[in-house]
């Protein structure tokens, strides 16, 4: 079945989530009190409607109640921000995601039941810094403040070696959860600890991220 997903405010966060969202062929409602929002997204989101979703009888009369997942991307109105997921919660919505502006904003936000808290400028700035300091990390995903999984280039140093040879777990604390390889493009979940690592596979690794950085910083090419 097709998810159903709300998107409350279509800024930079806010209209990019619901851009991909749609182009991942999901159904999304698009609100925004800016009439010139609503313009650009009513050809890209399945719905999109001029509404003020500080009240609580339009979140009502928009039947948010029947939607999966709704996306609350207002981050400069603190406000408006946490009166919306307040009455979300209440409405009973399944999950909501938020955009917080600072630390305490987020706190607030959790505290009243978002599921999940996003700090785009943080987070980005996160992502930034780790590809920086290293040529092999491809993708880091942030899990919490200490863990993350990310998507680690296998290094001259890996290739021919076989994950009992690493011994990731052991000597660095991660777990290695899945290979892409290189050559196929096919995904190995659960690998053996006996394959051997061929040249351009990608190691998918989950752990805290000080375990983390130092794996990459033993195996880092630079």
């Amino acid at each position: 079945m097709k998810r159903e997903f709300a998107v409350i405010g279509l800024g930079r966060f806010g209209g990019s989530v619901c851009r991909q969202l749609s182009k991942q062929g999901m159904s999304v409602l698009a609100i925004d009190k800016t009439e010139a929002k609503i313009t650009e997204f009513r050809n890209i989101a399945s719905h999109a409607v001029i509404a003020d979703a500080s009240d609580e009888r339009v979140l009502k009369e928009l039947g948010l109640r029947n939607i999966d997942h709704v996306i609350v991307g207002i981050g400069d109105d603190i406000q408006s921000s946490i009166l919306i997921t307040l009455m979300l919660k209440e409405l009973g919505i399944k999950r909501i995601t938020a955009k917080a502006q600072n630390d305490y904003h987020e706190k607030v936000l959790l505290k009243i039941g978002a599921d999940q808290v996003i700090h785009p400028e943080r987070d980005m700035g996160k992502k930034i810094a780790h590809s920086i300091l290293s040529n092999n990390i491809i993708e880091h995903i942030e899990l919490s403040d200490e863990y993350s999984i990310v998507e680690i280039k296998a290094s001259k140093k890996m290739v021919g070696k076989t994950l009992v040879d690493l011994d990731i777990r052991a000597k660095y604390g991660c777990n290695v959860v899945a290979i892409k390889s290189g050559l196929t493009k096919e995904i190995n979940v659960s690998p053996s600890g006996d394959d051997p690592i061929s040249i351009e596979d990608i190691l998918v690794i989950i752990g805290a991220d000080a375990d983390i950085y130092k794996l990459e910083k033993k195996f880092n090419e630079s």
